[in-house]
């Protein structure tokens, strides 16, 4: 989460969220943008963990339906 906070356009380029950390970076780069780039970046970072355990309580819940 440090990374995303340091430099905002990069870790979500390294998400695979191509073109929002395009658009980041370029926030990013004016003296005020960094701001909300960083807790854009910060709340793409959350969101992405939390689509990971959704997905993973799916397939929890899929794979004991089968039983």
């Amino acid at each position: 989460m440090l990374f995303a906070i340091l430099l905002p356009g990069i870790s979500m380029i390294f998400r695979g969220h191509v073109f929002k950390g395009i658009v980041c970076g370029v926030l990013h780069l004016t003296v005020i943008g960094w701001i909300p780039a960083a807790i854009w970046a910060v709340a793409s970072y959350r969101e992405d963990l939390a689509e990971q355990r959704h997905q993973e309580t799916l397939r929890i819940l899929t794979q004991q339906g089968r039983r």
